[in-house]
């Protein structure tokens, strides 16, 4: 999945599930959930999301929803072959990006 953010160093929670296309409850329980994504708080409470936050997000995001992990299988497996799986999901992010600039260039022709 390609999320489209500017480039910024923090993003609010709002813009975050936005980008995903899910309910910023489920940005909140996926926090809760694992250990890898850790937000900035400021006095009020609100969520600040790093683009490194946003990273895991879409590792969690490709586990969960288009690989169809249960959250336990998908903690065991960014624990065990976090690397692996990183390499892995780098090589899909460039491919689907790679196919989407293909599909432009069809429209325009």
């Amino acid at each position: 999945m390609h999320v489209d953010l500017p480039e910024k160093r923090y993003y609010g929670i709002g813009e975050v599930a936005k980008a995903f296309g899910v309910n910023t409850s489920l940005i909140r329980f996926w926090e809760k959930e694992f250990d890898v994504l850790q937000p900035k708080k400021n006095a009020k409470g609100n969520r600040k999301f790093t683009p490194q936050d946003i990273t895991n997000l879409q590792l969690i995001y490709h586990l969960v929803k288009e690989r169809g992990f249960t959250l336990e299988g998908a903690k065991i497996h960014l624990k065990e072959e976090k690397q692996k799986t990183l390499s892995n999901f780098e090589v899909i992010q460039k491919l689907q990006m790679v196919k989407a600039e293909l599909l432009k260039i069809k429209e325009q022709l």
